[in-house]
Formats: C-alpha cells, sequence, structure tokens
C-alpha cells in the first residue's frame, strides 16, 4: 500500500486496516470519515468503507475545484474584513497626519513587508510615512525626485499604478529602503486617488526572495489605496477649510479694546453654543480722524445666530467702516446702512447702538443713538445706574429710519455700558427658564460703581454664565466706555512717601 499510494492515504488506511474483534458487529461504513490530500498537484478526498471480509475500500473524490472556492471565500472575507476595518481606521480621523500613519500601518500588516505613503511634494521635499511589519509609523520629509521612483511621479499625478513587474528593485533609491528592511524584492507603486486631485501615492516592498505580487494582490491593493485616498483627501480639504475659516474668523470676531483717545474702552463676547466662534453680536471702536476727534463705538445684534447671521455681522462692520467720515451724525450713518441693507435684499435684520466719545479735561463727552436697541445703562460713582434716553427703529425693515440720540457726560469713574438682549433674555436661575432680566443687570452693575471698565465687563459676563449653566443662550456682548480716574502724585515734605488723590 505504502508503495502504491500516497502517504496520507497509507497512513490513514493503516489505521482503519485493523482485525476485527470476536463478535465484533460487522459495519459497511467506518466512523473515521474521510481524509484528503494531494496527488500531483490535485486535492482528493478519500472516503473508506470496510467490506465484509475487513478490507477497506476507498473512494477518491476530486475536491480540488471545492478547495479552490472555498479558499476563495475565505480570503474574500478576510479581505473585506481588512477593508472594513481600514475604512473605519481611516474614517475616524480628519487629520491627514494621523491618515498617512493608519495607511502605512495597514498597509505594512497586510500587504507587504513594508509601506511607504508618499503624499504630493511641498516644494521641493516629499512627505513620507515609512512602516515596517510589525513597527510604528515614521514620518520623514526628504529633498528627493519622486521620478527617481519608476512610476512615483506618475502615481503622485493621478496616473495609473505602473506593474510590478516593470519596477527593477536594484533601481530603488535609498530613501525608498527603510533601516534594517535589507535587499528589497518585489515593489508595488500605486496611486491614492482623492477628490478631484491626487492624495499621494502607495509604495509597498517585499523583501529579497519574497513571493511576487500576483495581479489579484496588486488589485486588492488599489481597492484599499482608494479608501486611503479618498480619507487623505478628506483630511486635506477638512485642514484646508479650517485655516480658510479661522482667517475669517479672526477677522470676524470683536476685537481687543484699549484706551484711545484718553477714553478707556472695554469689551466682551460670548457666542452662543452652536460651535461657532462667531454669530449676530459685535462691536467695534474706531479712533477719531484726528486727534480730538471723537471715537465712534459700534455695538450690534444681528437677527438669528451662526454664520449665516455672522454673514451679515461682516457686512455691517464693512459698511460702518466707510461711513466713518459720517461718523459724527448717527441719523445719516444709520439711514444710509438701512438702505444698503435693504438694497441688498437682505431678509435678515439688525439692531444697533452708536455712541460717540471723546475727552473733555477729565470728563468723558458722549452721544448715544439707538437703533432698535436696548438702550445703554449709565453707572455714576455713587451707584446709580441710569438708562440713556435715545431709541430708534429696526435697522433693515423699513424704508425710513427714525432715532433719537442722547448726550451724556461720564465723571471720572464712570461708566457707560453698551449691551445686547443676549444677556438680559438669558435663561437660567434656579429652575433654567427665568431671563436674567434688566432689573439684575442694573443690580450687578451698581455694584462696579467706581471700577474699571475690564472689571466691569468680566463681572457681568461671570453673572451671566452663572446664570445660563450649561443651559442654551443667544449670543452675549457688551461694551463699556469709561472716564479714567484722574490721579496724580503729591509728595510731603519731598522726602517722606507721598500718596494718590482724587
Amino acid at each position: 500500500m505504502a508503495d502504491a499510494v500516497p502517504g496520507w492515504l497509507s497512513s490513514a488506511h493503516a489505521a482503519l486496516h485493523r482485525p476485527r474483534r470476536p463478535g465484533a458487529e460487522r459495519s459497511g461504513v467506518t466512523g473515521s470519515g474521510a481524509v484528503s490530500g494531494e496527488i500531483q498537484g490535485r486535492a482528493f478526498e478519500a472516503h473508506p468503507t470496510v467490506q465484509d471480509d475487513g478490507t477497506v475500500l476507498w473512494w477518491l473524490v476530486d475536491a480540488t475545484d471545492h478547495h479552490r472556492v472555498g479558499e476563495a471565500l475565505r480570503l474574500e472575507r478576510e479581505r473585506t474584513a481588512f477593508l472594513g476595518r481600514a475604512s473605519t481606521a481611516l474614517l475616524s480621523s480628519l487629520n491627514l497626519d494621523r491618515c498617512m500613519d493608519v495607511t502605512a500601518r495597514m498597509a505594512a500588516e497586510y500587504l507587504a513587508d513594508a509601506a511607504l505613503v508618499v503624499a504630493p511634494p511641498r516644494g521641493s521635499r516629499l512627505p513620507v510615512v515609512t512602516c515596517l511589519r510589525g513597527g510604528s509609523p515614521a514620518a520623514s520629509l526628504p529633498g528627493v525626485d519622486p521620478h527617481e521612483v519608476p512610476g512615483l511621479g506618475e502615481a503622485l499625478q493621478g496616473f495609473p499604478a505602473a506593474s510590478t513587474r516593470w519596477i527593477d528593485p536594484a533601481t530603488a533609491p535609498d530613501w525608498i529602503v527603510p533601516a534594517g528592511f535589507g535587499p528589497v524584492g518585489p515593489i508595488v507603486i500605486t496611486p491614492l486617488p482623492g477628490h478631484g486631485v491626487p492624495a499621494g501615492a502607495l509604495i509597498l516592498l517585499r523583501r529579497a526572495g519574497g513571493e511576487a505580487f500576483t495581479g489579484e494582490e496588486e488589485s486588492f491593493a488599489r481597492l484599499f489605496a482608494a479608501r486611503a485616498g479618498a480619507a487623505m483627501s478628506a483630511a486635506r480639504l477638512y485642514a484646508d477649510q479650517s485655516a480658510i475659516t479661522d482667517v475669517l474668523m479672526r477677522e470676524l470676531l470683536p476685537p481687543a479694546l484699549h484706551q484711545v483717545g484718553g477714553v478707556d474702552f472695554a469689551g466682551g463676547y460670548r457666542p452662543s453654543q452652536d460651535d461657532h466662534r462667531i454669530g449676530g453680536d459685535f462691536y467695534d471702536v474706531h479712533p477719531g480722524a484726528t486727534e480730538g476727534d471723537p471715537s465712534l463705538v459700534v455695538l450690534g445684534d444681528v437677527c438669528g445666530k451662526g454664520l449665516e447671521a455672522a454673514a451679515l455681522t461682516g457686512k455691517i462692520r464693512n459698511t460702518l467702516h466707510a461711513l466713518l467720515p459720517l461718523a459724527e451724525d448717527h441719523q445719516r450713518v444709520l439711514s444710509l446702512l438701512n438702505k444698503a441693507l435693504l438694497s441688498s435684499r437682505q431678509t435678515r435684520f439688525a439692531t444697533l447702538v452708536l455712541a460717540s466719545a471723546v475727552r473733555e479735561g477729565g470728563s468723558v463727552r458722549m452721544r448715544v443713538t439707538s437703533a432698535g436697541h436696548p438702550a445703554p445703562l449709565i453707572v455714576r460713582a455713587g451707584g446709580v445706574v441710569e438708562e440713556a434716553d435715545t431709541h430708534g427703529t429696526l435697522v433693515g425693515v423699513l424704508p425710513d429710519i427714525r432715532t433719537a440720540g442722547a448726550d451724556l457726560l461720564l465723571a471720572p469713574g464712570e461708566s457707560c455700558v453698551l449691551y445686547t438682549d443676549g444677556i438680559t433674555e438669558a435663561r437660567g436661575g434656579p429652575m433654567g427658564d427665568t431671563m436674567f432680566g434688566e432689573e439684575r443687570l442694573r443690580r450687578a452693575l451698581a455694584q462696579c460703581a467706581g471700577l474699571p471698565g475690564e472689571s466691569i465687563v468680566e463681572h457681568v459676563q461671570m453673572l451671566a454664565a452663572q446664570w445660563v449653566g450649561k443651559g442654551h443662550h443667544d449670543d452675549m456682548a457688551l461694551v463699556v466706555v469709561s472716564a479714567p480716574h484722574t490721579h496724580h502724585l503729591r509728595a510731603v515734605n519731598g522726602r517722606t512717601r507721598g500718596r494718590f488723590t482724587a
């Protein structure tokens, strides 16, 4: 038997062909089941049948095609599971560097002995992430020419990948060979397709003596590269959009305020909780054209919140900046702004308050004009809080806008507070549904008598934040215009420590 059949069948026959015990019941089929093995490169299953005389009859079935189908199914399931894991890992982050690391690591684990992810050139530099199987990704930025590697320059431009048969491992430059990798064997280069523009290229390396990449393996590498390229492209688009958004937000965010022309200005802004840093509330301080001219303070509230309101905010701020030569005539400025908004067919409206402030001696003279906005509050030195007598119609609604301004005089240590209704209408408190209200704001300001503008802003913001807690709120903005305290140092006897007096 051993000389006539393969060893796997001979061994199975020897295990079955044993003498029957006396009295044992004869059986036509053994319970040991089939055995399998190869004969001249084909797969066979051998099924035994025990005859009455104790001999064994073996039925051989050619199972080559069945095994191939089963192996193909197993491999397909394995590859599908890998692509699923790859998609999950790649889409879990919109960080480009992290996507490149994940691509290199997963490609080295499943597709090759080492993998390199090459991004489009940055000037004369080529961003590369390299990973050995079982190792950690390493980023580098070599100053190399991608065309040194056959097919790499074309892959970075989005052209189809070069076949592994076209790439001679002996021509591979040193920079694509990871440290400690050894002699390079088969190489595959495939593009990483992106959204409209190539996301980069993937280089797969096997060690010398390793199996060559089959056509099926190259096709599967392209499937993986398509997912990796889409993730890298999305991450790059997100980074570009984030950079653009940051630039726009810096332009739209309210400016930092300071003293201008002897008048103290302080401001505070808190956007609504929409995950946006900008919204419909805004303020600006425009210094006078020449020394001694009044500074113009603008505080406004555009209907709505979020990015759409911020877009109109930017338009209003730019229009007001163009109208600065007319800043002393509040009515005319507001009328021209109203016409500009109506002509642009805006569906949103805005409320504004303008304040002109100029230093006169130790005091600050102001003129304030409200256009549908809450009237400013004046904090007197003794703690009394007054409301400026100004009112007007909304901006961007009616063809004609009517306003009535008010003149104010701030003594040293006194302040004028301009605010948006996001503060007074903020809901919170013990039950979570009570408005902060103007009366509560007045009491808070009464406690700030004599304080610098920055301290008043911080105090109001702190109270409003405590009031709303983690609840939703509208945009909140306020500007404080203050007449600085006037101090001088008076010495005693020319020798002892002096003291500040007002």
